[in-house]
């Protein structure tokens, strides 16, 4: 990296309830890219137990909205708005990462804009109908505000992306939809999984294990549905909005743990039989801490893990796992007795190579050699320019 440059990075939002895939690419950023950083609200400045305690970190006047630490999705007609309000014109070159509106930051023709786009705004594109069927927002007379609300947040999507000098996608499925909205090319760089975390373990033990947000996206209900059927042993380990109801649907052979250390986390995850996913990602980190461990995975064969996992079916000396085709119970009690058939053909050595292709060394290799290149183009462009 030049390090006579400026560097300014861009994210959402950091709060202690949002520590997922995008905010662990931009804590393994700021391990070699000496940048200050910027967000829509921050509370992890002030979380004596984040990485990020005691760091000045420049936020927006969402800051100061009632509730924002608890996420500002509820404000979203005022995310454009505030996202632009960011001034980032001391900085050479703009790192964006973003999932909703961190690319809409305004920079000059002289800067260097990079975004890494771990997803694009789904509820505002191909998830819109399912957003309004499954919320009260789109009932009635405020569903036709909402309506009017996404058209014009598609809109100011599709402006904030022309911002954009050069996409980076976590996926091929998300660079896929990237060309599909906003007609821009990415270069797909797999988010860091740090895979060293993981114990490799040969030996398995007699149940299955999922390791998820209990959310209603992830389908997590739908593994528990299966496995009541099944009568198989497994074991859940997550907290969120629907733990109760988790708890509740569970069967006597379904444990429900709830939240647990990552040390304990890690036991379960090199012991399992398998992992299951039903989530539909864009990438998914789950799946390869998994094969990280050895571990095969049963999954739904769409987004992120169709790129992760190989099935055994296609590829009998190098699989990983068992894809299912759709977000059903009868699919994945299929899934699991398919897998049941295969048991003996999965290598755990093979799973654990496979997730050494998504290691931290590999994005950091990849991501900083890209954005050299970028700015050696801009450089040239300038130059070209001038002239």
């Amino acid at each position: 990296m030049n390090q006579n440059l400026t560097y300014a990075i861009v994210h959402e939002w950091l709060t202690p309830k949002a520590t997922g895939g995008s905010e662990l690419v931009v804590k393994e950023i700021l391990k070699y890219i000496d940048a200050d950083l910027y967000a829509l609200i921050d509370f992890e400045s002030t979380n004596p137990e984040s990485y990020l305690f005691g760091r000045s970190i420049g936020k927006t006047f969402l800051q100061n909205f009632p509730g924002a630490r608890n996420g500002v999705q509820k404000y979203l007609p005022f995310l454009p708005l505030a996202i632009e309000q960011l001034d980032l014109r001391n900085y050479d070159i703009i790192l964006s990462s973003s999932h909703t509106v961190a690319k809409g930051v305004i920079t000059t023709p002289q800067q260097l804009h990079i975004c890494y786009c771990h997803a694009t705004m789904r509820f505002a594109w191909d998830l819109t109908f399912d957003y309004l069927a499954n919320s009260f927002m789109g009932q009635g007379i405020q569903g036709m505000m909402t309506r009017y609300l996404l058209h014009r947040l598609r809109q100011w999507d599709v402006l904030a992306a022309n911002r954009v000098d050069y996409f980076i996608a976590n996926s091929q499925h998300t660079a896929s939809r990237i060309w599909r909205y906003y007609r821009r090319k990415a270069e797909v760089i797999y988010p860091p999984v740090d895979i060293d975390r993981f114990s490799y373990q040969t030996n398995k033990e007699d149940y299955y294990l999922i390791v998820s947000r209990l959310v209603s996206y992830k389908k997590v209900s739908l593994i528990i549905q299966a496995f009541n059927q099944l009568g198989l042993p497994l074991i859940v380990i997550g907290t969120g909005p629907e733990l109760t109801k988790m708890r509740q649907l569970a069967q006597p052979n379904v444990q429900v743990l709830g939240f647990q250390p990552d040390e304990v986390v890690e036991k379960y995850m090199a012991g399992a039989k398998a992992f299951l996913y039903a989530a539909y990602e864009d990438f998914g980190i789950a799946p390869v801490e998994a094969q990280a461990c050895g571990t095969p995975v049963i999954a739904f064969g769409a987004g992120g893990t169709s790129e992760t996992v190989r099935d055994i079916r296609q590829h009998p000396d190098d699989g990983t796992g068992i894809l299912f085709a759709e977000q059903s119970v009868p699919a994945i009690i299929e899934a699991v007795k398919t897998f049941l058939a295969y048991e003996g053909k999965f290598n755990p050595e093979v799973a654990r190579s496979q997730a050494a292709k998504f290691s931290s060394d590999i994005f950091k290799q990849r991501y900083l050699g890209y954005v050299d290149r970028c700015y050696s183009r801009k450089q040239r462009s300038t130059g070209a320019q001038k002239n």
